[in-house]
């Protein structure tokens, strides 16, 4: 019982794509409602909070447009027309689907598709013991993380770093790449402490005025994707000014001399050129950085989603071993602690059954692949068939145009898995109820912290609504797919993925609510060596591996101008960034967050807006060679000319032309192993 809200409580933790992944308490108004949602004060990197839109998650769980039955289409693909059906009709006739298409094209011609609608590892990848049973076509999962995993692993060496709770112990906290007060709240709470107890500095790296660039000390507003071009100025002046720890550098890292060397010519002036920041900002931060050993860099994912992003996470990684900031208590970097939690997803995700020779498919590129692009199709069949669950790619993903003309294709059979009628679910050939995270059981882990998490059911599910896992083992049954984990019982396979995993039981996790995984200091500062098999941080990476496509990426930290440029008839670079009230598309049916965005804008500095005589509100196309958009206009403080910011991934619907802002990014593939581009758009800006 819950002496504030005077309601019975339980622990459960956020599913949504976010590193914060908080740690909750739920108040349970009866067994088939939630009330008020908090963090849990007794977490320590949850520290009791969470972010407004999840604290008033009843709206969303309780929202009369969830969907409560299973329903078949009797309409034209994408008019959302449906006739409700039994739930054993609409599994009979998705299995039948998948039968059909696989005995005339093959099983790679069915495809699964997911993503990071829940994060928990069982609700979320569940799928892929469907796929890898039944040999339907991979997913190599590139939307979001791609390219800042490979810019980072090819400095560090694995996913771990220093202890975020840490930040509370700083002197220097760098946000580079991340809005925190919009996408990870608790980093806020940290940085505060730091700021409180210690007088630190916030230093935040962002092409616009965020509300984290709001409350910082320093606010570096640079061009997109000119984030190596900065960190390369920045060493050079740490090099320069006697800042870098040679001591530290001899002992940890590849090269530091031919670092040093290379670097003399990335001068802040060099640097100046191409961010679009002033020599004096530079020169202004590196002071900062170069005299604060403890310093702390927060690595976000906003500079990576460039195709030289992976490029610009290493640049930046490079930062704290040149001053050997890693030695401190609250100093290095920190992008995620994937690698700390050693799972083992056999059962979860089928892998005793995962054949290497089926083709994988970039979730990317769906458009392309849908529309029959052989440069991803290759010589293997048409994908024919799909599932979708936790993700919503008509409005995600890149080349919207072209991913509609592929949910259109009559020869498609498509089945939708979801807890709304989203702009995907339209186009559903059978469109099945899902349940939120306090209706099934789940288990999750902090990407930024270090915590696992037990998320049970706590509430009896919505009408017929039905888990992911209820709906994959359904269809096992009809296809004859054979896994044990068809088999078992959501809590039958945490618990024994747990136990599997060197994480104990599932009742013990019951008891504590959450496990603290955090390895020691000197594991988590690299002090006993970085990752790579010489155990030295590398200035130097061996790009080939860490993906295919490697040739165009260079030697050493640097610049590289892989961006798609403005130009003439393009004289705007985009960048889509995440909104405070939404979450990706989550939250855009909630009334609250709705009112609260308002309606989409596109934000422009004054000096463009008044080249262009646009005003505050006007209407305004957005557009290139890919489609176009309409929007509203919003002057913006400290943004350089040249660049333009659609904050939020909007239903196609709330745009006026009935498109979204991803219709405008290209679903080219970022070096070297693929991933999303969102940032990284050239456009032009017209009167409507």
């Amino acid at each position: 019982m819950d002496q504030d809200s005077l309601q019975p409580i339980a622990y459960s933790a956020c599913p949504h794509d976010c590193p914060s992944t908080c740690a909750l308490e739920v108040d349970l108004l009866s067994p088939q409602r939630i009330g008020r949602v908090r963090g849990a004060r007794a977490n320590s990197y949850t520290d009791g909070v969470v972010c407004a839109k999840v604290a008033r998650y009843a709206e969303r769980t309780h929202h009369p447009d969830r969907l409560t039955n299973p329903m078949r289409r009797i309409g034209e693909k994408g008019n959302g027309e449906f006739k409700s059906i039994p739930w054993d009709d609409a599994l009979d006739e998705v299995a039948n689907a998948f039968i059909k298409t696989t005995q005339q094209h093959g099983s790679e011609s069915v495809w699964p598709y997911f993503y990071a609608g829940t994060m928990g590892l069982l609700q979320r990848d569940g799928i892929n013991r469907l796929r890898h049973a039944m040999q339907y076509s991979g997913q190599h999962s590139t939307i979001c993380v791609t390219l800042v995993r490979a810019g980072w692993h090819a400095g560090v060496g694995s996913f771990r770093g220093p202890d975020p709770r840490e930040m509370a112990v700083s002197d220097l906290i760098v946000s580079w790449g991340g809005n925190p007060a919009s996408t990870q709240v608790n980093v806020m709470t940290h940085i505060q402490k730091a700021r409180k107890s210690r007088n630190a500095k916030l230093v935040v790296v962002d092409p616009y005025r965020t509300r984290t660039a709001q409350v910082a000390d320093l606010h570096l507003a640079l061009r997109p994707g000119t984030d190596g071009a900065l960190a390369c100025g920045l060493m050079h002046i740490l090099f320069r000014d006697g800042y870098a720890d040679r001591a530290y550098l001899g002992k940890y890292s590849d090269c530091p001399e031919r670092l040093e060397k290379h670097l003399k010519t990335r001068t802040p002036e060099w640097a100046a050129q191409i961010t679009g920041l002033s020599v004096s900002e530079i020169e202004e931060f590196a002071k900062m950085y170069g005299e604060t050993k403890r310093s702390f860099i927060r690595v976000g994912y906003g500079f990576s989603r460039s195709r030289n992003g992976a490029v610009n996470t290493h640049a930046v990684s490079c930062l704290p071993t040149v001053t050997g900031a890693w030695t401190e208590p609250g100093g290095g970097a920190f992008y995620t602690n994937g690698d700390i939690y050693h799972w083992d997803k056999t059962l979860i995700e089928g892998l005793d059954k995962y054949d290497p020779s089926i083709r994988m498919l970039d979730q990317c590129r769906i458009g392309p692949i849908l529309t029959g692009d052989k440069a991803d199709l290759g010589d293997g069949p048409p994908v024919n068939a799909m599932l979708i669950q936790n993700t919503n790619p008509a409005v995600v993903a890149p080349e919207t145009n072209k991913v509609l003309q592929g949910l259109r294709r009559n020869d498609l059979f498509f089945c939708v898995h979801e807890q709304f009628m989203t702009d995907t679910a339209l186009f559903a050939d059978i469109l099945l109820p899902a349940t939120t995270f306090v209706e099934h059981n789940d288990i999750y882990q902090g990407g930024g912290h270090q915590h696992i998490m037990l998320g049970p059911r706590l509430v009896d599910p919505v009408g017929q609504s039905r888990s992911n896992h209820h709906v994959l083992c359904g269809l096992a049954k009809r296809l004859g797919a054979k896994h044990r984990g068809f088999d078992m019982t959501e809590e039958e396979i945490i618990n024994e993925t747990l136990l599997a995993s060197g994480w104990g039981s599932l009742e013990q996790l019951r008891v504590n609510h959450w496990i603290d995984c955090q390895p020691s200091f000197d594991e988590s500062h690299f002090l006993e060596g970085f990752s790579h098999k010489e155990g030295r941080f590398r200035f130097a990476p061996n790009w080939s591996e860490e993906g295919p496509n490697y040739n165009q990426l260079p030697p050493l930290p640097d610049h590289i101008d892989l961006i798609e440029k403005a130009d003439e008839t393009h004289p705007f670079r985009l960048v889509t960034a995440p909104s405070h009230n939404y979450l990706n598309t989550s939250f855009t049916e909630t009334t609250t967050s709705i009112k609260k965005e308002n309606r989409p804008t596109v934000k422009l500095c004054a000096e463009d807006a008044a080249a262009n005589n646009f005003h505050d509100e006007d209407k305004v196309k957005i557009g290139n060679h890919r489609g176009e958009i309409l929007v509203h206009v919003e002057i913006s403080k400290k943004q350089q000319p040249g660049v333009a910011i659609i904050e939020g991934i909007w239903p196609n619907r709330a745009f006026e032309n009935g498109i979204g802002v991803n219709s405008l990014i290209g679903a080219d593939a970022g070096p070297p192993n693929g991933g999303g581009v969102f940032h990284d758009a050239a456009v032009w800006i017209k009167p409507a």
